[in-house]
């Protein structure tokens, strides 16, 4: 074993929380857990998280993850949607998840996978299990207003943040005996807003806060990066976020060994 052991029994599962480019540490997480030789179980993600969980759980190695965040610029998952329900469309996300990915089913997944979204017209969570995973990475990830909800299922949602800003209750409902989750938004910093876009950040940030409906001292392994000077529209500082993850992931390791 590596250096966490846990009991050969247990089912482990990953809840990837969201935060729009802060997700980058999602990756330097999946490599401490890999060097760490800790196999995941069952994975489930909101928001950013889904779609670094969708990556992960359809076999795509922390490499390769890793060179797509690199890589990535915002104007490469969003488009002008034209729509009265939305400014943006995150068309361009799917597309990036068909490239990577193909048009690939839930049942697909090497490690089982969910995504977690909003019901916008009701509020209710939606745990996203079945079907098309990049129709449902795209609700998922979501924000309200910025982008055009993604309908599923005769559902407009959104955001799976507004209701579970960590997916526990996803890892739970999939058997997992021994939880693992990611907080991106733990330490957080403020700046004043520059444009339409820092506004909508700020707002959902401060929403989030409130919103979040996880009680993380459930979570038997917490891992929260300190991301608190970079915005959750940052792609200039993404291998500086990647390696905050990584740091984070093996400081609660090695926290979680001493107990």
């Amino acid at each position: 074993m590596g250096l966490f052991d846990f009991k050969t029994e247990e089912k482990i599962g990953l809840a990837l929380g969201g935060g729009a480019t802060l997700g980058a540490a999602h990756v330097g997480v999946l490599r401490a857990l890999e060097e760490s030789e800790i196999e995941v179980d069952c994975i489930a993600g909101t928001s950013i998280g889904a779609m670094v969980g969708a990556l992960y759980a359809f076999g795509m190695s922390v490499d390769d993850i890793e060179k797509i965040a690199l890589e990535l610029d915002w104007p490469d998952i969003s488009g002008l949607a034209l729509s009265k329900r939305g400014l943006l469309t995150n068309g361009a996300m799917g597309e990036l998840l068909d490239k990577y990915l193909g048009d690939v089913q839930f049942d697909k997944a090497d490690i089982p996978f969910s995504a977690v979204a909003t019901d916008i017209s009701t509020g209710e969570k939606v745990v996203l299990k079945e079907g098309d995973v990049s129709d449902a990475v795209k609700a998922s990830t979501c924000i309200p207003v910025l982008f055009e909800p993604v309908e599923i299922d005769g559902r407009l949602l959104v955001d799976g943040g507004l209701k579970e800003s960590v997916p526990l209750s996803a890892i739970q409902d999939m058997g997992a005996d021994f939880t693992i989750g990611v907080d991106l938004n733990a330490y957080r910093n403020y700046e004043r807003p520059e444009n339409i876009l820092d506004i909508l950040n700020n707002t959902l940030e401060i929403a989030l806060k409130h919103l979040a409906n996880v009680n993380l001292k459930e979570i038997d392994l917490l891992i929260q990066p300190n991301l608190a000077e970079f915005s959750r529209s940052d792609t200039e500082n993404t291998a500086e976020m990647i390696e905050r993850g990584y740091k984070a992931a093996m400081d609660s390791l090695k926290e979680a060994q001493l107990k």
